[in-house]
């Protein structure tokens, strides 16, 4: 599929089903839709440009890490962990993918069982316990996949994360999440990574018209590059969420997803 085909699915696909069957839900402060934005792998971008211009513009985000990359910059994890502005978060010891990317041929799902996925992100939450003094409550699926096994012993390890996290988020998926029925081990993450910030509002305001759960989930900050978000398309996005004329609550994906949670049971 082609950028330009995804991204126009990305804004049109519809969402009327999903509004029809639960109604109006209820957002901090009666705003119109939720909008977390997540960022994954520890990058060097992420402490050398990304958080410094989110702190700047007072937005929260979620930061998906692995032991491997979060050692790279040790001292600038430590200090955005014990600053406590952005959620720390999850995302394996070892991001096992689908051997067919050649990055992740000796480390393929297909070779998995749940034990060893269990294990394997059992390590890395000891290892955030440890090295940034936290027990992340979120958790992304490298590659978005969610699987292990092949063939008819293929299986989902979603019950392996909803065991131990709040929340599991995917990757590269079409639609902002329903708040009223969304699993929140199974959340929906929509690639950002080279938006134009028209096309990130374009996205926003289709999803809000139906009070949805947007999240956005890119990779590097700062120049063009691959798996990138601008810094500039990004600070215009922060500029548009705090904005209270727009009427959109920015926030961590743990902080969203314990007020579905408080709403649910308030039904």
């Amino acid at each position: 599929m082609t950028t330009n085909r995804r991204r126009f699915l990305l804004s049109s696909v519809p969402l009327g089903l999903g509004a029809q069957q639960t109604g109006r839900f209820r957002w901090p402060g009666g705003k119109r839709a939720a909008v977390s934005l997540t960022f994954d792998d520890a990058r060097l971008s992420h402490i050398d440009t990304g958080i410094p211009l989110l702190d700047r513009l007072g937005v929260a985000a979620t930061f998906y890490l692995t032991p491997s990359n979060t050692e790279r910059r040790l001292s600038g994890w430590k200090q955005a962990a014990a600053a406590g502005r952005h959620e720390i978060a999850h995302h394996s010891d070892s991001h096992p993918c689908t051997g067919n990317y050649q990055f992740s041929r000796a480390n393929a799902l297909e070779d998995y069982t749940l034990s060893r996925i269990a294990a394997d992100i059992d390590r890395a939450t000891e290892y955030f316990r440890r090295e940034l003094g936290v027990t992340p409550v979120s958790f992304a699926y490298p590659c978005g996949q969610k699987f292990i096994g092949r063939g008819e012993s293929a299986q989902s390890y979603v019950p392996v994360v909803a065991k131990r996290f709040l929340t599991g988020r995917g990757f590269l998926d079409e639609s902002a999440n329903d708040p009223e029925l969304c699993d929140l081990a199974n959340l929906m993450g929509t690639d950002f990574d080279g938006w134009r910030f028209d096309q990130m509002r374009a996205f926003i305001e289709t999803a809000a018209k139906e009070n949805r759960w947007i999240i956005f989930a890119g990779h590097e900050i700062g120049a063009p590059g691959r798996q990138t978000v601008l810094a500039e398309e990004l600070e215009k996005l922060c500029r548009y969420l705090i904005d209270p004329a727009n009427g959109l609550w920015t926030g961590t994906v743990a902080t969203v997803a314990r007020h579905l949670q408080a709403e649910r049971k308030n039904k």
